[in-house]
């Protein structure tokens, strides 16, 4: 038979190609252009040629002869193999797959879900209970998911026969093979449905509004998300639902900060408690406090209160309520006020600060 191409451009080697060098640019074009695979035009033919110049390339004694006169007598069929279709399955296994086996119904989780919830500073730190609105799949109500009409059921596929796939038997030069597709009236699910549900068109599934209550722990933060498990969309063949994910914001809180689960509290204070020492009370989560504040306090001092801070989420404990101690300056004094602040600086050292580096 007299050659169209040059065997080695048609694999793209070069002539003192290796077994396996050739062996692997068959793999790789095969895969390319195989019939099962790609439907574009020409396809079919370039897989042909392919075939047709391995089966020389690849059997020393019809290279060498090849390589001497520049053809070769190619059999009918691949010896060893019942054709094309066999010979790629033998060399690609499970690649051809998703192109010969039935579609199978595996159980499919459900979709999860987003959702978002703004929380005030004290539902966040002591918890709550809220709703979120969300729209998800469910089971049709009137067919159950069946997606027939109120007492019917899918039917056998008259064109696979319940398989999932069809088989077309298609000749070459060098005999026949089998190409095997997926079913197109079924999809590969190997039944039909004649009279669908008029509440879901068929599908089994329909779009619902739902008010879903969550429950919020105590010490969340801005940013945590938080999951409700089985609120999300309805599985596919038996599959459990999806999961809800709602994502939590808090606002901020008046006069306290959070650090973690610390809380800061910022304390204001005159000279005279500074200097003198006082007792305050002073805020926290739990109500008031009892502060005692030492003499000679200086401003900026932090005072901590243990266990008056944030629960931890996982329930270990609380942090801690630290109270900053800030001193003020009063900006406008009364004559007798000056009066005394005047005798006070008389009797104060005077700080000066380094006059030299």
């Amino acid at each position: 038979m007299a050659i169209k191409q040059d065997y080695y451009e048609v694999l793209g080697v070069p002539r003192n190609a290796s077994d396996e060098e050739i062996k692997k640019a068959f793999r790789r074009l095969a895969k390319q252009y195989h019939p099962d695979r790609n439907k574009e035009l020409g396809a079919e033919e370039k897989f042909k040629e392919i075939n047709e110049a391995y089966q020389v390339l690849s059997d020393p004694e019809k290279r060498r002869k090849y390589d001497r006169y520049g053809r070769v007598d190619v059999e009918e069929s691949f010896s060893g193999f019942g054709g094309l279709g066999d010979l790629f399955e033998y060399f690609f296994g499970d690649f051809g797959t998703p192109f010969t086996k039935t579609a199978q119904r595996v159980p499919q989780k459900g979709e999860s879900l987003q959702s978002h919830l703004t929380l005030s500073f004290k539902e966040a730190v002591f918890g709550c209970n809220k709703e979120v609105e969300i729209h998800r799949i469910e089971f049709c109500p009137s067919c159950h998911g069946i997606g027939c009409q109120p007492g019917m059921n899918p039917e056998t596929c008259p064109e696979c026969r319940g398989t999932g796939q069809v088989k077309r038997i298609m000749q070459s030069i060098f005999g026949r093979y089998t190409s095997t597709t997926t079913c197109p009236r079924c999809k590969g699910e190997g039944v039909v449905i004649t009279r669908p549900c008029s509440q879901c068109q068929g599908k089994g599934r329909v779009k619902v509004r739902r008010k879903i209550k969550v429950t919020i722990p105590a010490g969340v933060d801005d940013g945590y998300q938080l999951r409700v498990d089985g609120e999300g969309c309805a599985g596919l063949y038996g599959g459990p639902p999806g999961d809800l994910y709602v994502t939590l914001s808090v606002k901020p809180h008046h006069f306290f900060h959070r650090d973690g689960n610390d809380i800061l509290y910022e304390l204001p204070i005159n000279f005279a408690q500074a200097a003198l020492g006082d007792e305050v009370r002073v805020p926290s989560l739990d109500g008031k406090v009892e502060l005692k504040i030492p003499p000679g306090t200086q401003s900026g001092r932090v005072f901590r209160c243990k266990g008056k801070g944030i629960p931890y989420v996982d329930g270990r404990g609380r942090g801690d309520l630290l109270v900053k101690v800030s001193v003020i300056t009063p900006e406008h004094l009364d004559k007798n006020q000056r009066r005394l602040f005047e005798e006070l600086a008389n009797v104060l050292p005077r700080t000066e600060p380094p006059l030299e580096i």
